[in-house]
């Protein structure tokens, strides 16, 4: 388990709302805590940063806007002797670097996942492989939420106990993403590749004390909303050391289930609907980025 530093100092410059709802005039921020598992983790295997196995998470704060992302790489890529943790780490990090340079526009998160993703096609060396992708955004001033999600990452937006927002996930076909990729000349045009525009775009209003789940497919595919409503029942304050408490329990509850062969996972229900025969929780890797939204001062 590794949990995520990247936010601790986003606390001393944001007044919480606590977790009742309600409205301000003020500047919205968002404090967020997170968490999570590479797939490895039972064999020892945990690599630093903010990469849990072939997942990567960014939290980046600007002045205008708050923004994080979580990206999935594609573990097909390990049997042509490509890390997929390189691909999807690399676009995360260069999209918190486009937002901390201020080269973006919070209501527009899928124009930040195009200028990463054609950062990375524009290497000298090439980056091969392939990822998911959700970038959250929260204009500070306007008190909209802007999103973006390719693939079978996602989020949900919590309030009064209750989902009500939630991201659509992206199949071509079962258990196949969309997804952003680069190949080599020679498999162009055979490796699925999505357009950045492809993404699935909302916008919406928030409220104070609203609480907001990214994840990647690794905890959806595991939990169900129900069982992730109830530990988010858990978050009875609203200070950061609560937060990261409750992302640590969802993401512990979740790596639990996906090694219990007698579960009917999310992901196993889906399976079946196919008409596959599979029962169980699916052994992945697991990010989760909890965030509330509070009030912000500089």
């Amino acid at each position: 388990m590794f949990l995520c530093p990247l936010v601790r100092a986003a606390v001393a410059r944001a007044v919480l709302g606590g977790l009742s709802g309600g409205s301000s005039g003020g500047d919205y921020g968002l404090v967020t805590a997170g968490c999570g598992f590479g797939k490895d983790f039972r064999k020892g295997l945990l690599k630093k940063g903010a990469c849990y196995g072939d997942d990567a998470c960014f939290v980046a704060r600007h002045r205008s806007a708050d923004v994080l992302g979580v990206a999935d790489g594609v573990g097909g890529w390990r049997d042509y002797g490509v890390d997929p943790s390189q691909f999807s780490g690399t676009l995360m990090r260069t999209c918190e670097r486009l937002v901390k340079e201020g080269r973006f526009v919070p209501s527009n998160p899928i124009g930040i996942l195009t200028t990463s993703y054609c950062e990375l096609l524009q290497n000298k060396v090439p980056l091969l492989g392939s990822s998911t992708a959700c970038i959250v955004v929260l204009d500070r001033t306007s008190h909209r939420l802007h999103t973006a999600n390719l693939g079978d990452s996602g989020f949900l937006v919590v309030r009064g106990g209750e989902v009500v927002h939630r991201s659509d996930e992206q199949q071509h076909y079962f258990n196949t993403p969309f997804q952003l990729s680069i190949a080599p000349p020679e498999a162009e045009g055979v490796v699925l590749s999505d357009s950045p525009d492809a993404a699935d775009s909302t916008s919406f209003d928030v409220q104070l004390g609203d609480i907001i789940l990214t994840a990647t497919d690794g905890l959806f595919d595991n939990m169900p909303d129900y069982m992730i409503l109830q530990e988010l029942k858990k978050l009875k304050n609203s200070n950061y050391e609560s937060i990261q408490q409750t992302a640590r329990s969802i993401a512990e509850q979740a790596h639990e289930l996906a090694y219990d062969p007698n579960y009917m996972s999310p992901f196993a229900q889906f399976a079946c609907d196919n008409g596959l025969n599979v029962r169980g929780g699916k052994p992945d890797d697991i990010t989760v980025l909890l965030s509330i939204v509070a009030e912000y001062t500089d």
